[in-house]
């Protein structure tokens, strides 16, 4: 049986938040959370994503009985995960919301903020590392931030309905 997609580009329709707080124990934010004063969309901001991913570390069961070294499922990690923004000539808004400790939550909505769409990861982080990017190249000035996950990471969670009004 066939089966039909509607394929697209992530560069523009998915979106990324800065979460101060999430008040549920699902780590599934509420509209107020993501879009309300301690949510940030960082969307705009982003030149490159790099991680957001929950990895297993497979366990080798290999048995006298075959040559062939069968595995069993491990323990998952989060794989090591960044956002590389622009740089802002006028502001340093970013670089403090985004400051070394830092703890919060990288909210991403894959298929952008669709609401109900099962397409939101939720990273509990702290911000291990930010440093700036230097060239001398013809490009724009950059610096990366390096999260550490902290805890499990809620994937696939409904996308919050839009605030009313």
């Amino acid at each position: 049986m066939a089966t039909t997609q509607q394929r697209f580009m992530r560069r523009g329709v998915t979106r990324i938040f800065f979460v101060k707080t999430i008040a549920a124990a699902s780590n599934i934010p509420t509209r107020a959370e993501l879009s309300g004063p301690g949510g940030t969309d960082l969307s705009k901001l982003v030149s490159d994503v790099e991680g957001w991913a929950l990895e297993n570390s497979p366990i080798d069961t290999p048995d006298l009985g075959s040559t062939f070294a069968s595995s069993i499922p491990g323990e998952d990690k989060a794989a090591t995960s960044s956002l590389t923004f622009y740089e802002d000539l006028a502001s340093e808004v970013v670089e403090t919301l985004l400051s070394k400790g830092v703890t919060g939550y990288v909210v991403i909505l894959r298929k952008g903020d669709v609401p109900n769409s099962k397409s939101m990861d939720a990273f509990p982080v702290r911000v291990a590392s930010r440093a700036a990017s230097y060239s001398t190249g013809t490009e724009p000035a950059k610096f990366k931030v390096v999260f550490a996950v902290t805890d499990v990471p809620t994937l696939d969670a409904a996308v919050p309905a839009a605030a009313a009004g």
